[in-house]
């Protein structure tokens, strides 16, 4: 009888240990991936597919060799883009165009792999820029609706901001600050 209850025992202390166990990493991932672990569970519409997909890009982001910018290559990317904004006065679409090649570039100058499709090097980016990944999709999703001349030139300009969040993290930000206060407070109006 003693042993019965033993093994009663043992079992609930397993099943507890495994339930905390679980928790933790729901609360890690939630922590880590903000606004994109919630995204997760509505795209999977089940919170263990999507914690498993959030670890899975953990793990494949770790196989990258991420590194920060040079200073010179930094202010190089940063003048590129201060003319790709000019740009936008006269020629928005280009310009448009121009900004995602440049975030291309620097993601790849970073360590990122961009000949993936758009969803996986979104994945990727998610894992270090959980709060502007969001800013990557909806920038390129109005980038494809310029490509088949759906986008207004309000679109474009959105297009600009969105673009810029990333941008912007990309050149080195992260770096100086933790990733609260990585987060924007908010988006302007402006493309400069």
């Amino acid at each position: 009888m003693i042993w019965v209850l033993v093994a009663v025992l043992v079992v609930v202390v397993v099943v507890l240990a495994v339930l905390l166990m679980r928790s933790q990493r729901s609360h890690r991932l939630q922590e880590d991936f903000g606004p994109e672990y919630e995204r997760a569970i509505e795209e999977r519409g089940d919170r263990r597919e999507a914690e498993a997909e959030l670890s899975e890009r953990r793990e494949r982001r770790a196989r990258f060799d991420i590194r920060p910018l040079e200073p010179g290559a930094r202010e190089r990317y940063a003048e590129r883009w201060e003319a790709a904004q000019r740009r936008f006065v006269d020629q928005p679409a280009q310009a448009v165009g121009e900004a995602d090649s440049l975030v291309s570039a620097v993601m790849s100058e970073r360590g990122y792999p961009v000949s993936e499709e758009f969803d996986q090097r979104a994945a990727d980016i998610s894992v270090d820029h959980p709060v502007v990944v969001e800013h990557y999709r909806a920038a390129h999703d109005i980038s494809l609706r310029t490509t088949a001349g759906e986008a207004s030139t309000e679109d474009l300009r959105q297009a600009m901001v969105h673009f810029r969040a990333l941008f912007d993290e990309l050149l080195g930000h992260e770096e100086r600050f933790g990733r609260e206060e990585r987060e924007p407070t908010h988006v302007t109006k402006e493309t400069s």
